[in-house]
């Protein structure tokens, strides 16, 4: 029962279909949501299911269990993020293990979170780093709706 419904709980989140992989996933044995995986494709569903208080508790939740989960710090602060509790996203990323820095989705949200906060200079530095990790990270950047008053910087621009 617990693998079918963990299984089916998988399937309904690749479906986009939040409520149903809930569903399947409260079927599991209590001692299950202890289990660092379970609670981190809880965490999932909720972020595709735009929870984000849920989504927030989850990915504490993950924490607890696992200190250096890193989804626990990524989604979580983009849980806090959408609550609008930018600061705190920020701050919740920075406590994140060193080996998060190796990941230009780190520095990209690090960026995003600093140009809400209106600190343009740590923005800009932040998505340069994401964007020398990661190329495409400057294209999905051009669109991004927490970006839109840095749209004229030149770092937007594939010539840099």
């Amino acid at each position: 029962m617990n693998e079918r419904a963990l299984l089916s709980a998988q399937g309904y989140l690749e479906l986009g279909m939040v409520e149903e992989a809930l569903a399947e996933l409260s079927q599991l044995e209590t001692s299950f949501y202890s289990d660092p995986e379970i609670v981190e494709l809880r965490l999932h569903i909720l972020m595709q299911g735009e929870r984000w208080r849920d989504a927030l508790a989850a990915a504490q939740d993950l924490l607890r269990l696992h200190q250096d989960a890193l989804p626990g710090y990524i989604h979580g602060a983009f849980a806090l993020h959408e609550l609008g509790r930018t600061a705190e996203a920020r701050d919740l990323l920075m406590k994140a293990p060193e080996i998060l820095r190796q990941d230009p989705t780190f520095h990209y949200n690090i960026g995003c979170y600093e140009a809400v906060l209106g600190n343009r200079d740590a923005a800009i530095e932040s998505l340069k780093k994401s964007f020398s990790m990661n190329e495409s990270f400057r294209d999905f950047a051009q669109n991004d709706p927490d970006l839109r008053h840095l749209a004229n910087e030149t770092i937007f621009k594939n010539d840099t």
